[in-house]
């Protein structure tokens, strides 16, 4: 269906002065940032963080580097279920699950790696988890000599939480349940169809 011709309205373009054309009133706009800032950490009121003499305080959502969370036994909390895997757009978590030897899930990561290089610390992870096994911490300088050494694996990540929990930097954010919020269904859940309640 063709527009009405009444209903077009033509904007035209803005003339520029000699001056706009120069570009001279956005330089004066550029130098009075940059003298604001000057005089702002002149007087004390620094921007700049001295690292890593000086290391910042992050803010508790920031997304660095991976963890896996251990349970209340000190067990590696992930069931192998492979949604984080999934919703990774990166593509960068590989997990080999395996028989659980422990009674209360099907499923353990035989071995989980996270590849630390082709990550991009979206969360989609985290997110994905049903058992908050996965989370993101506030670690961020990630350094290594090699590809191989940023290949975090399941020790390594574990290790993570360790230091992580025992540094009291980054406590587990998310608590949904013992095995995530589908363990607590049966709990939690009211039914408004009596009929429904009664079956359970």
């Amino acid at each position: 269906m063709a527009i009405n011709a009444k209903d077009v309205k033509w904007v035209e373009q803005p003339k520029l002065t000699l001056m706009e054309k120069l570009y001279v009133p956005a330089i004066i706009s550029g130098m009075g940032t940059t003298v604001k800032h000057m005089f702002k950490t002149m007087g004390g009121g620094g921007v700049t963080v001295q690292f890593p003499e000086e290391r910042p305080v992050m803010p508790p959502h920031f997304k660095g580097l991976h963890r896996l969370n251990r349970d209340e036994q000190g067990r590696v909390k992930c069931v192998a279920c492979y949604l984080c895997s999934t919703a990774c757009p990166a593509h960068c978590i590989d997990i080999v699950a395996a028989p659980s030897p422990w009674p209360d899930r099907e499923k353990y990561p035989e071995t989980f790696v996270i590849d630390e290089l082709r990550c991009i610390y979206c969360g989609m992870c985290e997110e994905a988890c049903p058992v908050d096994a996965i989370e993101l911490t506030t670690l961020f300088d990630l350094t290594g000599n090699s590809r191989s050494e940023m290949m975090f694996d399941k020790e390594k990540l574990l290790s993570v939480y360790d230091h992580t929990t025992n540094q009291g930097s980054d406590p587990v954010r998310t608590q949904r349940g013992k095995l995530g919020p589908c363990s607590e269904l049966n709990e939690g859940i009211k039914y408004s169809n009596p009929n429904r309640a009664n079956a359970q």
